[in-house]
C-alpha cells in the first residue's frame, strides 16, 4: 500500500513540476509579448503622428494649388 501511495505521491510531484515549468515559460511569453505590443503601439502611434503631417501637408498644397487657380 505505501508503494502506490508513494508512487502516486511521485506521480503529483512530476506534475507539480512540469505546471511549474510551463507557469514560468507562459510568464516569460507573456512578458515577451507585452514588450512587443508596447512597442508596436508606439510604432502605430508614430505613424499616426506622420499620416497626420502629411494629410496636413497636402490639404495645405491643394490650399494654394486653388488660391493660383483662382488668382
Amino acid at each position: 500500500m505505501t508503494d502506490s501511495v508513494n508512487e502516486q505521491v511521485a506521480q503529483l510531484e512530476q506534475r507539480v513540476e512540469r505546471l511549474m515549468t510551463l507557469c514560468e515559460r507562459l510568464r516569460e511569453e507573456n512578458r515577451v509579448l507585452l514588450r512587443s505590443q508596447e512597442s508596436l503601439n508606439a510604432e502605430r502611434a508614430a505613424l499616426l503622428d506622420r499620416n497626420e503631417t502629411a494629410r496636413a501637408r497636402i490639404e495645405a498644397m491643394i490650399g494654394r494649388l486653388k488660391s493660383l487657380e483662382q488668382g
